[in-house]
């Protein structure tokens, strides 16, 4: 008989072997904390590939001893959900988990929602999709959502080890080394995928051949044939790929487009979808702000249709939004403008607010003067009125200086000055 995957059977029986996922399955949090009750109840769990939706749905259920039936949404059919229904009457109890669940189609959602209500079933449904977008709301409103998020480079490194040692699920019965840089190479280029990480390491170890000392050497030249990826330069320390990140966005501050692309692709063939993001959202607001400001929604609308997607074509809307963000205008006056206010709080200048800013929506506050001198600045012309708004001893505090970088930043820098010059 055919082995299974080395993913498959690397599954956690036990919600404590698994990995990543702490804001979920961490000490008191509200997995945990389920399980620690004995109370389960139906759920969604919803997060892109690979990040152990269906593990995790697997080991809750055999925590707690339950019954645990597989079905996937599209390849099984409704007799086969009557089949579990049937079996949940006989043993009182059954964890139904149902892959693809965003595909259920009306006649076996139809079948299951009495099911799942009554709690014969405790359906825990997996998808990679938004289950706001993709999951029927009668299906949605009877369970609890739960996202899993993209599993970090050091997750997938101990699951690697863990199956390397492992020897009753793992690979732990043959004598196995695997080099640092391949082991970095393996988890940077599963981007967040545990599975792929898995399949990359199981193909490296079964295609190599033994040495003359019996062992089977996994190097950086093997993981890359074995995950189809090439890599760049990972130090031990990852100091190189965060060299690449900081080239990156000094290279779109600088409004250097070609070399903006050329780090880009390095991020791209290492497969780091969620440091390009990162970057890309915070180069947005950081470095060009309101000299764009569109350029923001505009990063952010690249990155969501880049994660949509999935490499490799995720290139196409993230190249489209880093040539935007730096052949865009440049100025970082706002966040400036934003950590000089915060200065001031943190070193207690804070002052008492005006009283005519103060809450008035109570009984009683007229009394104390609150609000009542307040001017509304929708009573007078052009919807503004000369009043002070910031507390006495910071009231002649200027944090915003504007500069004239594109057009939205100049029109901004002359209403600011004509405010100031009629204040004054």
């Amino acid at each position: 008989m055919k082995q299974k995957p080395l993913a498959y059977r690397m599954r956690p029986t036990h919600i404590q072997d698994i990995i990543g996922q702490e804001h979920l399955v961490g000490e008191g949090k509200i997995l945990r904390r389920m399980v620690d009750a004995e109370q389960l109840a139906s759920m969604i769990l919803f997060g892109p590939p690979g990040t152990g939706k269906t593990s995790l749905a697997v080991a809750i259920a055999k925590t707690l001893g339950i019954p645990v039936k597989m079905l996937n949404a599209v390849v099984d059919k409704k007799k086969d959900m009557e089949i579990v229904v049937e079996e949940a009457k006989m043993t009182g109890q059954i964890v139904l988990i149902l892959d693809e669940v965003h595909r259920l189609d009306k006649a076996k959602q139809d079948f299951l929602l009495p099911h799942v209500e009554s709690n014969l079933l405790t359906l825990i449904g997996c998808t990679t999709s938004n289950p706001y977008h993709s999951i029927n709301p009668a299906i949605r409103s009877r369970c609890h959502l739960f996202e899993l998020h993209g599993l970090t480079a050091k997750n997938i490194k101990t699951a690697l080890t863990r199956a390397a040692a492992d020897k009753i699920n793992g690979l732990g019965e043959q004598d196995i080394e695997i080099t640092d840089e391949a082991l970095e190479h393996f988890a940077f280029s599963a981007n967040g995928d545990m599975r792929s990480a898995l399949n990359g390491l199981e193909l490296a170890v079964s295609s190599t051949p033994k040495n003359n000392e019996n062992k089977i050497i996994i190097t950086l030249a093997i993981a890359e044939e074995c995950m189809q990826k090439k890599s760049f330069s990972h130090d031990k320390d990852g100091d190189a790929h965060y060299d690449v990140l900081s080239a990156f966005q000094k290279s779109i501050r600088g409004s250097d487009v070609d070399a903006a692309l050329h780090y880009l692709g390095r991020l791209i063939e290492a497969g780091d979808l969620d440091s390009i993001a990162r970057r890309m959202i915070v180069c947005a607001y950081e470095d060009i702000g309101l000299a764009n400001p569109q350029a923001g929604p505009r990063a952010v609308a690249a990155v969501e249709a880049a994660e949509r997607v999935g490499f490799p074509e995720a290139r196409i809307p993230l190249s489209v939004a880093i040539v935007e963000l730096a052949l865009s205008p440049k100025s970082n006056t706002a966040y400036q403008a934003m950590d000089a206010a915060l200065a001031d709080i943190r070193s207690g200048k804070g002052g008492e607010i005006p009283i005519h800013l103060k809450d008035s929506h109570y009984q009683g506050a007229k009394k104390l003067g609150r609000g009542v001198a307040y001017k509304y600045p929708h009573n007078y012309d052009n919807g503004w009125v000369n009043q002070q708004y910031l507390p006495d001893s910071i009231k002649n505090k200027h944090y915003y200086q504007p500069k004239s970088s594109g057009k939205f930043e100049q029109s901004l820098k002359q209403v600011y000055e004509k405010i100031r010059n009629e204040r004054n």
